[in-house]
């Protein structure tokens, strides 16, 4: 069994932990976040991007970076320090790219609300609760989809708990373990509603 307590861990170990049990993987895991976590400062100066962008970037990357090494498309050709970087410095440049193509489009776009001005006061009322409570069905049908720990982490999540407590009181090692958990989730349920 690999031994973390040492500073940088070689791309050898992790991807080895990686590929290795479900214990071993989680502590790589939270190993492979923690060692490249400065990028995060780099990306806020380079790229201009706030703290919660960078840290959402960066943890798209962490997950995109173990998928590749899970499904054995991370062929080591080069550092696994280069190839998160590139990932990384990637999705912030498509990041900007769509931000700025957002601010664009939301001049174009029209808000269910801008439509029900039309609408008579009664009939636009029933509709806009008609509207909400079939949301509230589809994403309730969809929670259920995801597995127990995904609901029970989302449910703390939109309860307001901070990442540490959810950390401490369901199990993780940190909370960086929870947020990278979180984001699958996260994109367990884009998936699920992709499909509708």
């Amino acid at each position: 069994m690999i031994f973390f307590a040492r500073g940088i861990v070689s791309d050898d170990e992790i991807l080895s932990g990686i590929l290795g049990d479900s214990v071993l993987k989680r502590a790589t895991e939270n190993k492979l976040y923690e060692q490249f976590a400065y990028l995060m400062k780099d990306a806020t100066f380079k790229h201009q991007l706030s703290e919660d962008e960078a840290a959402s970037l960066y943890s798209d990357t962490i997950l995109a970076v173990i998928e590749n090494i899970l499904n054995k498309r991370f062929e080591g050709k080069s550092s696994l320090k280069t190839y998160l970087f590139q990932i990384f410095s990637n999705k912030c440049v498509d990041f900007l790219r769509k931000a700025s193509t957002n601010k664009m489009s939301v001049y174009k776009t029209e808000s269910i609300d801008d439509l029900l001005v039309a609408v008579p006061d009664e009939t636009k009322s029933i509709l806009q609760k008609m509207v909400s409570e079939n949301e509230v069905n589809i994403l309730r049908t969809k929670i259920k989809q995801i597995g127990e720990k995904c609901q029970q982490m989302m449910m703390a999540w939109s309860e307001g708990l901070a990442d540490e407590k959810i950390a401490f009181e369901m199990g993780y090692q940190s909370a960086g373990v929870v947020k990278t958990s979180r984001l699958r989730c996260l994109e367990k349920l884009k998936a699920l509603y992709k499909q509708i």
